[in-house]
């Protein structure tokens, strides 16, 4: 996509054309279709989850040379149709009665294959929640309140991924041990910070090194109540996942078709073409939202301020995926919390834009992607008796930006590379 200079673009328009850029470049349309293994002798079985798992399944039917079969579950409001391969629709991102249905039929559909099959997986952020098949003694309502006690601790991705590997009877490599003696070939769209397969959807297909006790540390850590039969299963180490070395997983083979760093990548593009210097901070950045809300807060206004790191026009990339330790009542998502703390940091600095957003479309449990910030958010909010710093005190950043008429909505993207943080300096 050829963009205008910047001096006919209007901020935001930019920052838009750059957000949908990230979200095209990991389109399943255009990332799966390099990456198809050979036909297999015997039959080929797709099996997968997540947000993007219909458009993945859907990009593969439209490319795969021979006959195929296959399940995979996605959110609710983004199954796309197939032919061959069967949608089913769950919750997320917590977890009920028909994604634990989904969850056992996948284990069951693998069950008896040959070596001389072959099972694609297709996985993507949101699998966690979409596959929740308890292990022993764990019920469905234990695992939505573990899912909800998680998702409001401040736990990162990766510790709120290793209790859930160890709870489960499906993740940490389960479904890729049910699959053998096939070989299995998973295609992933990445989520996580690092790209570290064992925590895209808690790695159902892929070896995990962590243990039950690695699992009690964070429970211990963040102060979780642990249901009875949970907390039985972890002390028990029954809930063990399989390991790095296992003779089962001997014929799983990772690619990795789309990441955050790739969205990046596609966002400088469109910002180059403006007449804009991108510079990509980082696309595993953590941390509290608000936090990080404030460092980048601090290098935009040096830039502006003083040229560095480097001078305007520039713009600052930046991806990863934030956590949000809930106290409030509000209507929140990780990216308008990093926005709006981002804005009451700024305090109105001239030239400075931003939007926030997560890929696939939905920023905490709201069907809202995230939001924009402008130089006069803060006059404009304050104008409407909005106050900025009790909203954010009060986790409520959707309802903050939403009175403003600055949300970014898109609808369900088919994809998801997780956050997206673009911060324009004029």
């Amino acid at each position: 996509m050829t963009s205008a200079p910047l001096a006919s673009l209007a901020p935001r328009e930019l920052l838009g054309r750059m957000f949908a850029a990230a979200v095209n470049a990991a389109q399943p349309e255009h990332c799966i279709p390099p990456h198809l293994p050979e036909p297999p002798r015997g039959r080929t079985l797709v099996i997968g989850a997540g947000k993007a798992s219909a458009a993945m399944a859907q990009a593969l039917e439209r490319h795969w040379p021979g006959p195929l079969s296959g399940l995979v579950v996605t959110r609710y409001g983004y199954a796309v149709p197939c032919e061959r391969i069967e949608i089913v629709e769950a919750a997320h991102p917590v977890p009920d009665a028909a994604g634990q249905a989904a969850a056992a039929r996948l284990l069951e559909l693998v069950r008896g294959l040959s070596a001389d099959d072959l099972v694609i997986c297709l996985v993507s952020g949101g699998g966690s929640a979409l596959l929740p098949l308890p292990g022993d003694g764990v019920t469905l309502a234990d695992k939505q309140a573990i899912n909800r006690a998680l998702l409001a601790s401040g736990a990162t991705i990766a510790e709120m991924n290793c209790v859930r590997r160890h709870l489960s009877a499906i993740k940490g490599g389960r479904l890729a041990a049910a699959c053998h003696p096939a070989r299995v070939v998973n295609l992933l769209i990445s989520d996580v910070p690092g790209d570290n397969p064992m925590d895209i959807a808690s790695g159902p297909t892929v070896a995990d090194p962590t243990t039950c006790a690695d699992a009690l540390e964070i429970v211990r850590r963040y102060g979780l109540d642990l249901p009875e039969g949970a907390r039985r299963l972890l002390e028990s180490g029954a809930g063990e996942t399989v390991k790095p070395g296992d003779a089962r997983l001997a014929g799983v083979t990772t690619r990795l078709v789309a990441t955050p760093q790739m969205a990046l990548e596609a966002a400088a593009a469109v910002a180059r073409d403006a007449g804009v210097t991108p510079l990509v901070l980082g696309d595993s950045i953590e941390g509290e939202a608000r936090d990080v809300g404030k460092v980048l807060a601090g290098i935009a206004l040096q830039v502006h301020r003083h040229g560095q790191p480097l001078p305007a026009p520039c713009v600052l990339l930046s991806g990863g995926e934030t956590t949000v330790t809930v106290r409030g009542k509000g209507r929140g998502g990780r990216n308008v919390e990093f926005l709006l703390a981002l804005a009451v940091a700024l305090d109105g600095a001239p030239g400075i834009h931003a939007v926030a957003g997560d890929t696939d479309g939905v920023d905490g449990q709201e069907e809202i992607a995230g939001a924009f910030a402008t130089p006069c958010t803060l006059k404009r909010a304050w104008e409407r008796g909005i106050r900025p710093r009790d909203r954010l005190d009060d986790n409520d950043g959707h309802g903050f930006f939403e009175a403003l008429g600055d949300s970014l909505v898109t609808g369900p993207t088919m994809t998801n590379v997780n956050d997206f943080r673009a911060i324009l300096i004029t």
